[in-house]
């Protein structure tokens, strides 16, 4: 009988232990969809907020500084007659590989939806050289309605090297790639090292400054730099690109002729726009990120999004400028007399970690939706898209937890080329294209 009763213990102490660990298993469901459901609502950036006082707007004036034309011309006439992007182009050194040639490592990085229409990776030795690392994309379709330059169809992207890593050279420079898209089946492309005039025009260094953002609209190429440099955006003329003469490690003026640490074309900048109030703080000025062109406004607008810490407490902000419609200022912000270029519309987010944004009025919309593109997750290495509005935030799910991370990993900027229908971004190691559509449809 005492034998049977230690069983009959043992068994109602193991149903005991049954019902515990039950228990702890639900309540451990229980606070991981909890858990779940906090992150989500903390990391869903709601609706925007619009910022009217002077006190918000105020902080996003711009003044314009431009380059002398003596300077540039004086540089000009040192280096050489100025070439444009055709030449460039015409002078391609490197080839993108089609996605399907690209390693699964680097496929991997691509969005997980929508689905991507076009996909290519970098020359192997420019995919194996992770100093640099791109950022921002923009293309001819910025740049003009038709969406060709010159001849071609192009698309750049912008690149910065790290600062502690690589040749001491080219440590913090930048960098763009100027692609012929031409052959969708096989794009090639030319680097350009991206600089600046110094001693009058007689001289010039490289940028040293991390970019973010990058927009080409008619002749002009407008950079954000957000390490480095008080200038919110740095302008480069397409129409003023230089060939070095020397093949060292030097940039600038050397013994000969001119070197660009072995770059066969820099392009000068020729002007650049710095926040009146300053350098970035949480109470002032934004610290710029990325940009793009939104051409559904009169006149066009050039669209900004803010650099904040992904995880930290400050809430972003979003807003837009005016293009010149000077046929003077071809490229170039629209000013006061004084060369102030004001915000016309601004926005707070509560999204955090911005990489990319696009403005895009909808069919039947009241207004213009913008689409944020986030930082990827330290959990799936993905990031996520937003689009947002006045009236709040949607976006797109994906995987058998319905991660809202489906967006590329270690995403880039955003650009949308009007007559194709086609949104260009890039992840760390792709440059890739998905419909606007497509887009539209995965955020619901």
């Amino acid at each position: 009988m005492k034998h049977r009763g230690r069983h009959r213990r043992r068994r109602r102490g193991a149903a005991l232990r049954a019902v515990l660990a039950g228990t702890a298993l639900a309540l451990t469901a229980a606070a991981t969809l909890i858990s779940a459901s906090q992150a989500e609502v903390a990391e869903n950036p709601g609706a925007l907020k619009p910022l009217t006082s002077p006190a918000d707007t105020g902080a996003l004036r711009l003044q314009e500084h431009l380059v002398p034309a003596r300077t540039l011309n004086r540089l000009a006439a040192s280096m050489g007659r100025p070439v444009g992007v055709d030449a460039v182009l015409k002078d391609a050194d490197h080839t993108l590989r089609d996605g399907d040639d690209c390693t699964a490592g680097e496929r991997a990085t691509l969005p997980v939806t929508p689905a991507t229409a076009r996909a290519y990776c970098w020359d192997r030795a420019d995919a194996a050289d992770t100093a640099w690392r791109p950022a921002s994309v923009t293309t001819s379709g910025d740049a003009d309605d038709d969406g060709v330059r010159g001849t071609h169809r192009v698309i750049l992207t912008g690149w910065t090297h790290s600062t502690t890593t690589g040749p001491a050279a080219e440590r913090g420079l930048a960098r763009v790639a100027f692609v012929d898209a031409d052959r969708p089946g096989r794009p090639a492309y030319r680097w350009v090292l991206l600089t600046v005039p110094v001693d009058g025009g007689r001289d010039y260094r490289g940028l040293a400054a991390r970019i973010s953002g990058m927009v080409w609209y008619q002749d002009k190429l407008l950079v954000t730099t957000t390490t480095g440099s008080a200038d919110a955006l740095y302008v480069y003329d397409l129409d003023r690109i230089q060939r070095t003469t020397e093949d060292g490690p030097a940039i600038g003026r050397v013994p000969g002729g001119w070197s660009a640490d072995g770059y066969r074309y820099v392009m000068p900048a020729v002007g650049s726009y710095r926040f009146s109030a300053g350098r970035c703080t949480a109470s002032g000025p934004p610290c710029p990120g990325a940009l793009a062109l939104d051409r559904g406004t009169a006149p066009d607008t050039l669209v900004a999004g803010e650099w904040t810490a992904p995880d930290g407490g400050r809430h972003a902000r979003l807003w837009r400028y005016a293009f010149s419609t000077d046929p003077a200022r071809s490229g170039l912000l629209a000013t006061d007399a004084a060369g102030r270029a004001d915000a016309v519309e601004a926005y707070r987010t509560r999204a955090a970690g911005i990489r990319g944004v696009l403005s895009y009025r909808r069919a039947g919309a009241t207004g213009p939706s913008w689409y944020v593109g986030r930082m990827s997750s330290p959990v799936d290495g993905h990031g996520g898209l937003w689009r947002q509005d006045t009236k709040g935030a949607a976006m797109a799910r994906c995987g058998s937890d319905a991660s809202h991370h489906c967006w590329a990993a270690t995403p880039g900027s955003l650009s949308y080329w009007q007559a194709t229908g086609e949104v260009w971004s890039l992840s760390d190691r792709m440059l890739f294209a998905v419909p606007l559509a497509a887009l539209d449809r995965s955020l619901g």
